[in-house]
């Protein structure tokens, strides 16, 4: 992405008169984009480690294993209460628990 020299506005690529121009949105200058193609931008994708959430002692209905991972989160309106969600640690199932 490219910004206008007078006023700091986006650039955006258009054709006029046959040729590819950088266009002001805000005060319409312009300027040739010359031969070579436009520049692509890359984008740095940061991932961060999943840390493990808590476990606790319940029952897995679907392989009977006994120990799931737990979290919380609020999915109805703020004056009702949470849902706890739980996933074994076995077979991977998630499965809800309306507090």
């Amino acid at each position: 992405m490219r910004t206008c020299k007078r006023c700091g506005g986006i650039m955006v690529p258009q054709e006029v008169a046959g040729r590819l121009m950088l266009v002001c949105n805000s005060c319409h200058y312009s300027e040739s984009m010359g031969r070579g193609k436009m520049k692509r931008e890359s984008v740095l994708v940061v991932e961060e480690e999943e840390k493990p959430a808590p476990t606790t002692h319940t029952i897995c209905p679907s392989c009977g294993h006994d120990r799931a991972y737990w979290w919380i989160r609020q999915t109805r309106a703020a004056d009702e209460p949470s849902t706890r969600f739980y996933k074994c640690v076995k077979c991977g199932k998630v499965w809800r628990e309306y507090v």
